[in-house]
């Protein structure tokens, strides 16, 4: 095997120990690896961080490695949002719910946590109307630091973006309340408990993120870049467009990555998300020589910036019928 196969097939290897691609399965036979330490007896050590075993001795078919290198060109070029606007629009549009920690108040040392309703004002900064008798409103009125844990409206499992936002909860000014109430009414129109008497506003000012975009892909910003990005606007109704893609036309996504991304040849193809730069979809396939499954997350960017869905729908026709890159 030449030294450059060896060398794609470590960088394979990478992806996968970092978690970007689940392999099902040791038996394959084009995929074969060996892990050692220079101590063999030695326990294993837990080490912070996404470590990559530099020490992996690999074999892999050759067609195979080819497929490998194209997929990690195509992806290392791909256009994606930035990671700041990526997290704006996470928590912009997200289904209105969150996960609040608190330092409990009953239980001194322990952490609480409260499913609560939230709406992002202008700078997306968290609104919030609390009732009195909340855990969360005691917590928080005795200590005001708090995080609030946020998960992608398409959140399935650890392959799905979420964001932990951690800051101060402070109460609003009555000045405040009636422009708080519109933004929340917008995102909560049935919470007709907004107007009771015993529930107060509050705004949590934030001071740390941190982002976990996907396997391998984590990550923070820092509160005035997160200030200054700006939603995605095709983010708001790129659900909608995946849903009926995925139920509708799946073998126009898996053309589309067979257009894109030469010899990768795919069973399954479910897109995830779809922004203004392109999609994320969830791929099934089976390598050549094996009889074991892979799945993983790619990203399938648009030929151009789209800015609205009429421009989507025209951007997925173009590259559903775009010449193959098997051909060129």
């Amino acid at each position: 095997m030449s030294i450059i196969v060896r060398y794609l097939l470590v960088l394979a290897i990478a992806q996968v120990s970092n978690g970007f691609m689940q392999i099902g399965g040791g038996q394959a036979h084009v995929l074969k690896t060996r892990i050692f330490s220079e101590k063999e007896t030695e326990p294993e050590k837990i080490v912070k961080g996404h470590d990559v075993r530099s020490d992996v001795v690999v074999e892999m078919d050759e067609e195979e490695a080819k497929v490998m290198a194209a997929f990690q060109e195509h992806q290392k070029d791909a256009p994606k949002l930035g990671w700041a606007t990526d997290i704006r629009t996470l928590v912009q549009y997200n289904h209105g719910f969150a996960v609040m920690s608190t330092n409990s108040k009953t239980d001194p040392g322990y952490p609480g946590g409260s499913v609560v309703g939230f709406a992002p004002d202008d700078d997306g900064r968290p609104l919030f109307v609390f009732s009195s008798m909340s855990t969360h409103t005691q917590d928080v009125i005795v200590d005001p630091k708090c995080s609030l844990t946020v998960a992608s409206k398409e959140f399935k499992g650890a392959a799905d973006g979420r964001v932990n936002l951690m800051g101060n909860v402070e109460r609003l000014a009555d000045d405040e309340i009636e422009d708080a109430k519109e933004l929340y009414l917008k995102k909560h129109p049935n919470a007709f408990w907004v107007n009771f008497g015993d529930f107060s506003w509050f705004r949590m000012n934030i001071e740390k993120i941190r982002f976990v975009g996907g396997f391998a892909r984590a990550g923070s910003v820092t509160p005035e870049e997160y200030k200054q990005a700006k939603p995605d606007p095709i983010s708001e109704f790129g659900i909608h467009i995946a849903q009926h893609m995925n139920e509708d036309h799946e073998s126009a996504t898996i053309a589309m990555i067979a257009n894109q991304i030469s010899g990768l040849d795919v069973s399954k193809a479910e897109i995830t998300s779809v922004d203004s730069l392109g999609m994320y979809v969830k791929v099934t396939r089976t390598p050549r020589a094996s009889d074991q499954p892979q799945q993983f997350k790619l990203r399938l960017p648009f030929p151009r910036q789209a800015n609205d869905r009429k421009d989507v729908k025209t951007l997925i026709v173009e590259m559903t019928q775009a010449p193959s890159s098997k051909q060129e």
